[in-house]
């Protein structure tokens, strides 16, 4: 969505709300306060998803403009809040109090010095006694922002901080997708990917206000930000992973098809040689998954192509790749008919299994292959078929 009309004011203060009458109003008077000390141009904007208990009239008799987000989810609401916002620059955070909203100003001179992402890292600054569960503080967010910096390079010390700032233009170019708590970590990870300026202000969390229990649930949405993650980075999920299982099959098996080997008592002969040919197919079934979901998240928007490298499988064409598994396929039935005509010299009678496997495993290994060549190319080319655009 473009910006409104009325998109002169500079800043945004953003708050999603689902049943926050509680600390709704401690949260806008902090935010209101802190606009008309410091002389900002700026609105406190309300994205409500569904309160039943008086936050609309709350907010607005505080002053503060309320829209009505009615698809469910925290991504809901603030896409919602960022699409409906009138400022240049918006700072997002929750409305249970955890947060001072009066204490806004480091994150306005960020952005006034150039930054389009400005997070808060409560790591850096204080978590007061009973403002974050145990599990969150020490494994939950460590893990996730860990994952985060390692996955995609992003150099931000709290993924899932709570309290954010960012030039309302540049967060839509990116085009966010998610509709639920994993919206935040998308946020980062595609301004990292995008090659936005990023940078960090210390953040002090305080206990909530709020009587009821928190919206969060640690390990539903725990999962789901983790499974975000892997999902939004198939290269860790399934493609490095994929890379080594083959490498290990081919290696060893490579070791092992030349004749059986003794490892200290162990030998290994043709069964430990069949376990590398099912670990080549499983690896090589891993790395094709890990194209196969990049480019379906390109083409779903999960991923912006400008934003990224092109795959180097776009380069090369259906025909290519109908040849390479054409040649494999060919060449496991070759070896299968040599097979075939061992067991014949042998009058179809009982063969020497520590030979002929060595024959027999190769082919059905390179017939797979080439089989899982052609179908996977078939389909890649189909996920790449050009799209109308609306």
């Amino acid at each position: 969505m473009n910006a409104s009309p009325e998109a002169t004011m500079e800043l945004t203060v953003l708050m999603p709300c689902l049943n926050e009458a509680k600390t709704l109003g401690s949260c806008i008077k902090k935010a209101t306060k802190f606009l008309q000390e410091y002389g900002i141009n700026g609105e406190v904007l309300i994205a409500d998803n569904g309160s039943t208990d008086g936050s609309q009239q709350i907010a607005l008799a505080l002053g503060a403009r309320v829209i009505e987000v009615k698809n469910k989810g925290y991504g809901n609401a603030l896409m919602g809040g960022i699409n409906s916002a009138r400022g240049k620059f918006i700072i997002m955070a929750d409305s249970d109090d955890s947060y001072d909203l009066y204490n806004l100003l480091p994150f306005v001179q960020k952005l006034r010095q150039g930054f389009h992402l400005v997070m808060g890292n409560r790591f850096k600054g204080e978590i007061k006694p009973g403002a974050m569960p145990f599990l969150h503080k020490y494994l939950g967010n460590p893990f996730l922002s860990w994952l985060g910096r390692l996955f995609f390079g992003a150099k931000v010390g709290d993924f899932l901080c709570g309290i954010r700032a960012f030039e309302r233009e540049a967060i839509l170019k990116l085009e966010l997708q998610t509709t639920g708590m994993e919206f935040g970590p998308e946020m980062v990870i595609k301004a990292s990917l995008a090659g936005l300026k990023i940078t960090e202000i210390p953040t002090v969390l305080s206990p909530d206000g709020r009587s009821r229990p928190p919206h969060l649930k640690t390990w539903r949405d725990g999962w789901r930000n983790l499974r975000f993650m892997l999902l939004y980075s198939p290269s860790w999920l399934f493609l490095y992973p994929g890379i080594i299982l083959m490498l290990i099959g081919l290696i060893l098996g490579g070791w092992i098809w030349i004749k059986p080997r003794k490892v200290f008592s162990v030998t290994l002969d043709i069964h430990t040689l069949t376990f590398c040919a099912l670990a080549v197919m499983i690896g090589f079934q891993a790395v094709f998954f890990s194209i196969f979901a990049r480019v379906f998240a390109l083409r779903a928007g999960l991923l912006i192509e400008a934003h990224t490298k092109k795959l180097w499988i776009q380069n090369i064409s259906l025909e290519l790749f109908l040849i390479l598994g054409g040649f494999l396929a060919i060449v496991g039935l070759f070896l299968a008919i040599g097979a075939f005509i061992s067991w014949q010299t042998a009058g179809f009678g009982p063969l020497n299994p520590s030979y002929t496997m060595r024959i027999v495993i190769p082919s059905f290994l390179s017939i797979g292959l080439g089989t899982q060549i052609i179908l996977s190319s078939f389909f890649i080319s189909f996920l790449n078929l050009p799209k109308k655009k609306l």
